[in-house]
């Protein structure tokens, strides 16, 4: 059985088919990436997989339960996170305190414990800076505990937000974008990230703009245009299929003509 199954997905804006009837799954352990011009509906299509966005039509199952449109604090409980498209840290907070508030779906106990200091709140609150500090050494970000998050690069930003949604303990993780605006080696200490998180059994779907990443970490892609799923399969099939290769280059024909205007 897939983790994560995607069944006719579709929404409407203003008469406008964001997307339409899109269809995939996502196996334990595997990365699949979701590709596409700009504009082609991925971020919606994530909106909806996540629970920001009602679909208009189709269904979102997770090991095999109907999850649609539930909301994203609910998928988080049952083991679907993500990041954004935009950082999402709080810059003012230590690197630590900011994995440490990705715990509070995982170890929340009675209010009364919490407001009396009572040991078995201590106790929860010692698990959870012992986990924090078990993910920022598995992002290589350990050294910085104690830092203002704003005092980090973007790319180390980037991982921290990563360890933040690591923390709600995920069976499939969402990546939007994880590599945007990073330079060359904090691009390749993100997909040496994914994928020993691939490795350890995590599944990852991901959206990304940077094609030599998708082609050397995806198991499989799907390839969005103007909302439709126009193909899918391996790197290597997809990368030669006729119609990805069209809007592609209908893309770059376009953004070179707006240029030149």
């Amino acid at each position: 059985m897939s983790l994560l199954d995607v069944n006719g997905l579709g929404i409407t804006f203003g008469g406008l088919k964001a997307v339409n009837d899109v269809s995939f799954s996502v196996q334990p352990g595997e990365i699949v990436s979701v590709i596409g011009p700009n504009g082609a509906g991925k971020t919606t299509l994530f909106n909806m997989i996540s629970g920001v966005y009602q679909p208009g039509r189709g269904t979102v199952a997770l090991d095999g339960r109907d999850v649609t449109g539930i909301a994203p604090n609910r998928l988080a409980e049952m083991g679907l996170s993500r990041t954004f498209q935009n950082l999402q840290v709080f810059q003012e907070m230590t690197v630590l305190e900011n994995v440490l508030a990705g715990y509070h779906l995982q170890e929340r106990g009675p209010v009364l414990a919490d407001l009396l200091s009572l040991p078995s709140m201590r106790r929860r609150a010692a698990r959870a800076r012992e986990g924090a500090r078990g993910l920022l050494a598995r992002v290589r970000l350990d050294k910085a505990e104690g830092q203002e998050a704003g005092s980090l690069s973007y790319g180390a930003l980037k991982r921290l937000e990563i360890a933040r949604a690591l923390a709600l303990r995920p069976k499939i993780l969402l990546l939007d974008e994880p590599a945007a605006g990073c330079n060359a080696v904090e691009t390749e200490e993100i997909d040496a990230l994914i994928a020993e998180l691939a490795a350890a059994g995590i599944a990852i779907l991901l959206v990304e703009h940077d094609m030599k990443m998708v082609m050397r970490i995806s198991n499989h892609i799907v390839v969005l245009d103007h909302g439709e799923k126009i193909a899918e399969g391996d790197p290597a099939t997809v990368s030669r299929d006729p119609g990805v290769i069209a809007a592609y280059l209908g893309a770059e024909e376009t953004e070179a003509a707006d240029a030149d205007g």
